[in-house]
């Protein structure tokens, strides 16, 4: 279904609800560049850390079109588990998962407050730009602390340029391309005021010192178009 949440009226700051979760998957297709490139990435560093009798947890999984992709490709046995708080997602992802035969146990969960098992994998796709800086951190910590030794997070964000003229000009290309997919002025203007304090992103470097400074031995970009970015994390 194509995604025309933002063609009327925004009435309040933006949600993952049923309105938008019908039309997610499009609206990822079309406002990430590069997404499904990224996700590739992804994939294939997961499927590279998980072994047999493995785990891996989605953080903001939405339909969970990363894990049933994954799951396609195991050649192994291992846990995958989506978690996310938004129920109208969940309903989406379990749609997506017995339509196509995977099996992923998706929960409705805080991330901050969820009990983690130790894993080898944690994967965050535009999640943490969605939680408030002040416990940002701490939920990486949680994280780091989760993963087994040299387990891997890989985590996608909008980044932002703390270069004045370079940061109003990465917003301006990322326009560009959101009119190429269709969105016309309004729509954008539109979403951008939906997410005004609610999407907080921070610099790659902001980034990449956050990573470290909650446990991870390295941090580096795997992919960037512009304002977006791929990490991966390894403890």
């Amino acid at each position: 279904m194509n995604d025309k949440v933002f063609t009327k009226p925004i009435e309040k700051q933006f949600e993952f609800n049923e309105e938008v979760a019908v039309v997610f998957d499009d609206m990822l297709n079309r406002s990430v560049p590069f997404y499904k490139e990224s996700q590739k990435i992804t994939e294939f560093f997961a499927l590279k850390q998980l072994k047999d009798g493995g785990l891996i947890y989605d953080l903001g999984c939405s339909t969970a079109s990363l894990l049933i992709s994954i799951s396609k490709q195991l050649k192994i046995e291992a846990i995958l588990i989506g978690l996310d708080n938004s129920d109208a997602m969940l309903e989406q992802a379990r749609k997506k998962c017995q339509a196509l035969g995977a099996t992923i146990d998706l929960q409705n969960a805080d991330i901050l407050e969820y009990d983690y098992k130790q894993a080898d994998v944690f994967v965050s796709n535009y999640t943490l730009q969605f939680i408030r800086p002040l416990v940002r951190e701490e939920l990486v910590k949680k994280i780091a602390d989760s993963l087994k030794k040299e387990g891997i997070f890989i985590f996608s964000e909008k980044v932002i340029s703390h270069h004045s003229k370079l940061n109003k000009d990465l917003i301006e290309c990322y326009y560009d391309f959101k009119k190429e997919q269709g969105y016309s002025e309004y729509e954008i203007m539109q979403k951008r005021e939906a997410l005004e304090n609610v999407l907080v992103p921070y610099s790659e470097d902001e980034n990449i010192k956050m990573a470290k400074n909650c446990g991870f031995s390295h941090c580096e970009v795997v992919f960037r178009w512009a304002n977006f970015a791929t990490f991966i994390a390894i403890k």
